[in-house]
C-alpha cells in the first residue's frame, strides 16, 4: 500500500488532459508531489504552474512520445537522474481508433498497441520492482468498460484494455503481500479528448458520459481500498457483469452498431 500521498511523488502518463490531468490535480490536493508525462510541453507547464499555484506541490515535466521502443525505460532512468523515487504510478496514456478493417491504419493500430501494453507493461514491472524493494508502494492502471468485452470495429483497442486488465489483477494478486497495490480503474465514456483522437468526435457529448472527477475520486477510493479493480459509475459496473450471462458471439454482435462507421457519400 502507499506508505503516504503528502510529500511522496507521483508519476502521471498522458497528464497533459482529461483523465491524467485530473489525477494530478487530486494527487496534488493530498498533497503528492507529481512527475507529469505526456508529449504536449506546453500543456504539461501550464498544469504544473496551475498545481504550484494551488496547492504549493513540487512539479517535474518530462516531454516524452511513449510510441517509441523502451520509451519506459528512459523515461524512469529520467525520473531516477532528477533523484526521484516514485510512490504511486498511474498509467493513464493511451489511446483508441475506430475503424472498419478495410480502412484500418496498421500503423497506428501497432502505435496502439505499443501505448497501450508495451510501454504500460514496461513501466510497471519496472516500478514494481522498486516498490517491492522498499515495501510499499501502489500502481493504477487505466482499463476500459471495454476490458470485459470486445468491441466491434475497436478491435485492437478493446482488446488492448482486456490485456491490461488480466495483466494487472495477476499483479494484484502477487504483489499484495509485499506491501504493493495494482489496481485497475475502468471507466466507461468519460468527457475527454478520447473520441475526438479515436476517430468519433463529439461521441461523448452525444451519449451518457461521466466527468473526469467522478472517475479519477472512484479510482483513488479503490486504491485506498486495495482493491484489484473497479468499474467507475453504476450503470458501467451492471454493464460490465451483464455480458457474463450472454454468448460471446451475441455480446461482440451487439457491440457493433454502436461505432460501425457511417457510409461516406458518393462524388
Amino acid at each position: 500500500m502507499l506508505k503516504a500521498y503528502a510529500d511522496h511523488w507521483g508519476l502521471v502518463t498522458g497528464a497533459s488532459s482529461g483523465i491524467g490531468a485530473e489525477f494530478a490535480r487530486q494527487l496534488a490536493a493530498r498533497g503528492m508531489h507529481l512527475v507529469l508525462v505526456a508529449r504536449r510541453e506546453d500543456r504539461l507547464r501550464a498544469l504544473a504552474q496551475e498545481l504550484q499555484v494551488a496547492h504549493g506541490t513540487r512539479c517535474e515535466i518530462i516531454p516524452a512520445d511513449l510510441s517509441k521502443p523502451h520509451a519506459g525505460q528512459e523515461l524512469l532512468a529520467e525520473v531516477a537522474a532528477r533523484g526521484i523515487e516514485v510512490e504511486l504510478l498511474v498509467n493513464n496514456a493511451g489511446f483508441g481508433m475506430v475503424s472498419s478493417v478495410e480502412e484500418t491504419d496498421i500503423g497506428r493500430a501497432l502505435e496502439l498497441i505499443q501505448v497501450n501494453i508495451a510501454v504500460l507493461t514496461e513501466l510497471t514491472l519496472l516500478a514494481a520492482k522498486g516498490m517491492v524493494g522498499r515495501g510499499h508502494g501502489g500502481i493504477i492502471n487505466i482499463g476500459s468498460v471495454v476490458s470485459f468485452q470486445p468491441v466491434g470495429y475497436m478491435g485492437v483497442y478493446s482488446a488492448s484494455k482486456a490485456y491490461v486488465l488480466h495483466f494487472s489483477e495477476a499483479l494484484w494478486a502477487e504483489l499484495r503481500a509485499q506491501g504493493v497495490t495494482v489496481t485497475t480503474l475502468c471507466p466507461g465514456t468519460t468527457r475527454t479528448e478520447f473520441f475526438d483522437r479515436s476517430g468519433v468526435p463529439g461521441w461523448a457529448e452525444q451519449n451518457r458520459s461521466e466527468d473526469v472527477k467522478s472517475v479519477v475520486r472512484t479510482g483513488l477510493k479503490a486504491l485506498d481500498a486495495r482493491r484489484q479493480y473497479v468499474v467507475s459509475g453504476w450503470i458501467n459496473y451492471f454493464l460490465s457483469l451483464a455480458v457474463r450471462l450472454a454468448t460471446r458471439a451475441t455480446v461482440v454482435k451487439g457491440t457493433m452498431s454502436v461505432f460501425r462507421p457511417r457510409v461516406k457519400p458518393q462524388g
